[in-house]
């Protein structure tokens, strides 16, 4: 199951729409279940803070699933300020029969109940219901950018600019701070928190990444407070590259452990990064997203562009890797062939069962037939969300409001 989460470009914002593979076609055995819609419901409404004046927008920034143990399912939403927990579950019988009231929910007069009656369950069109069952909020004085699911399936992170907070998932009114970077002084801010995860096998270790471009990991046994951390991930920059952007397309938009818990990845404006977590001083791998954006930083910095916060995402064997970028393109890197594709996630190009053609980009010179000008990308088409199927190559691509599932081709 994929998930599309409603930004402030839809006509609702704080919508959560679940969608499900549908069971595959008996008559044609090679072919794939359809993603169709299962459950769409509103996770957050608009608020206000009123000590602060502040209006709390109902965008949703982050959503994680926690592992099923039951037939219900459980996720994780958070907008700026306040977690919640849902469960979606599936009803498909309704009681009949009560005692105490009629079939159209009225009380009875117990006067006139003569008998005992047994309810008895009878079936009905399938319902699928979201609750929410838990609501964590007033821990965050800043704008959470992070949520993570602890390997325990008991407690989870949430992290903002400036602190990463540890939740159990029972408890709402009470959270733990385990980083706190906001000094004693608040014009000597020099970074702020950007991403933070969990590792996917150790409990007891997360990474979070820094506007500066750098990551730290640290162990929750060698301290409960993890102000001090155990690693240090930093690339020494290039001197003959430095520019007055230097600093901001540095920023780490995104960190994603493998899932073998051997790497992490992290996504800064213009590459992606592999890192070995037994070497600190370099990562092992660099995949150039869009480098013939370099020359154009400074027409992204006025229109804000540069500050785009793209996300990176593994397949399930960890041997290749996901990002998006402009024009509704996404980039996809094989590790071991050491090859990279471009392809474009759009209504004209990607007609049902169409194999998508990879699109090249011509940074000047002449240009080719196939290939597109790095002056007529649009900027405002982008792909910042990507997921990948734990198991299969199936991949879901957000490009503002639509929804893209690609899979790859079934002979």
């Amino acid at each position: 199951v994929f998930l599309h989460f409603a930004k402030e470009h839809l006509p609702v914002g704080g919508r959560v729409v679940i969608f499900q593979r549908e069971q595959e076609n008996k008559s044609r055995p090679h072919s794939r279940g359809e993603y169709n819609v299962y459950s769409t419901f509103q996770s957050h409404e608009p608020e206000f803070d009123y000590l602060k004046s502040l209006e709390i927008e109902e965008k949703i920034n982050k959503i994680r699933w926690l592992p099923q143990q039951n037939a219900a399912h459980f996720l994780l939403s958070t907008n700026d300020k306040t977690i919640k927990l849902w469960k979606i579950s599936e009803r498909d019988k309704r009681a009949e029969g009560y005692n105490l009231k009629d079939e159209d929910g009225r009380l009875r007069d117990p006067f006139r109940i003569t008998a005992l009656r047994v309810p008895i369950l009878k079936p009905m069109d399938l319902m699928v219901e979201a609750s929410p069952r838990r609501i964590f909020a007033n821990a965050h004085t800043y704008h959470i950018n992070s949520i993570s699911v602890n390997s325990d399936h008991e407690t989870y992170l949430s992290a903002d600019d400036l602190r990463i907070n540890l939740w159990h998932l029972e408890i709402t009114d009470r959270s733990f701070n385990i980083v706190d970077m906001k000094p004693a002084n608040m014009e000597e801010l020099a970074e702020v928190i950007t991403a933070a995860e969990f590792h996917p096998h150790q409990c007891n270790v997360l990474v979070y990444s820094s506007s500066k471009g750098t990551v730290r990991l640290c162990d929750m046994r060698s301290s409960a407070l993890c102000d001090r951390h155990s690693k240090f991930f930093e690339e020494p920059e290039d001197p003959s590259s430095r520019s007055f952007f230097s600093e901001i397309i540095s920023s780490i938009s995104d960190v994603k452990f493998s899932h073998s818990g051997r790497y992490m990845m992290t996504r800064d404006y213009l590459s992606v990064k592999v890192w070995d977590l037994n070497m600190e001083s370099r990562p092992v791998e660099t995949h150039q997203v869009h480098e013939y954006l370099r020359s154009k930083l400074c027409s992204l910095y006025e229109n804000d562009c540069i500050f785009d916060k793209f996300e990176c995402c593994w397949n399930g064997s960890d041997s290749a890797i996901m990002t998006g970028s402009y024009n509704n393109f996404f980039r996809m890197f094989d590790r071991n062939a050491r090859r990279d594709v471009t392809l474009e996630a759009s209504r004209e190009n990607s007609k049902p069962r169409a194999s998508l053609k990879p699109r090249k980009v011509c940074t000047g010179g002449k240009r080719k037939k196939d290939e597109i000008s790095v002056d007529s990308l649009d900027f405002n088409k982008k792909i910042l969300h990507t997921a990948w199927h734990p198991l299969e190559n199936i991949i879901a691509v957000a490009a503002t409001n639509n929804l893209y599932i690609f899979q790859d081709k079934v002979n």
